[in-house]
């Protein structure tokens, strides 16, 4: 994004919770479809809302690094949360940058099987604008294989939770709430929409 400052770097220290899909996919802003950008016309500009598309936590993680590499001040920190599950490996997993030194890292068990990483990390070299896709490129030290235990967690813990005992009557539960929920929220809508109509009738005969 555009910042009032534009040179560099900007920020003595940066403090994230990045999106990483277990609520919500995160999004990032583009065409849906590749090759249809388009001008917005200057009529258009004031209320124009732009187009966004999925945003891979891989990703998401890369430029993050990469952005923090850039913008920190030389001995700045990045502090960031990261989920992770029993298989991750801090010493393999976790996202690197050249620039980015790791300075600790502290686990918070959240279930059994999941948990989630503060991760602090100090810039201790000069960004080289020169190797900005490289940076990229090497974020993750094994790959995809890494970048997947961040990516899937919601459809992991899904299946995980699948195989307990209970989990079909609990879910039936969940999905009758969410149901009763939403016709709750319909029938006050209406309600209101005929209350709105009512004043409006009352207000006119008067």
């Amino acid at each position: 994004g555009r910042h009032y400052r534009n040179h560099l770097p900007l920020f003595d220290a940066i403090v994230t919770d990045p999106p990483y899909g277990i609520r919500a996919g995160a999004r990032k802003s583009g065409p849906r479809k590749d090759g249809e950008v388009r001008p917005v016309l200057d009529e258009h500009r004031y209320d124009h809302v732009a187009q966004t598309r999925p945003y891979a936590v891989s990703d998401v993680m890369a430029d993050l690094l990469n952005v923090a590499a850039r913008t920190l001040k030389m001995g700045g920190r990045l502090v960031y949360v990261i989920p992770s599950m029993l298989d991750f490996d801090e010493s393999e997993d976790l996202p690197r940058h050249e620039c980015l030194r790791s300075v600790s890292v502290c686990y918070q068990p959240l279930q059994t099987e999941l948990g989630r990483r503060t991760v602090t990390m100090e810039k201790i070299k000069e960004y080289d604008e020169r190797k900005s896709q490289s940076y990229l490129e090497n974020t993750w030290v094994n790959g995809a294989e890494s970048a997947e235990k961040v990516a899937n967690i919601r459809d992991r813990l899904l299946e995980i939770a699948k195989t307990k005992p209970g989990y079909e009557e609990k879910a039936a539960i969940r999905k009758q709430k969410r149901k009763a929920t939403k016709e709750a929220k319909k029938k006050a809508k209406r309600e209101a929409a005929t209350k709105k109509v009512e004043e409006a009738d009352l207000g006119a005969d008067q």
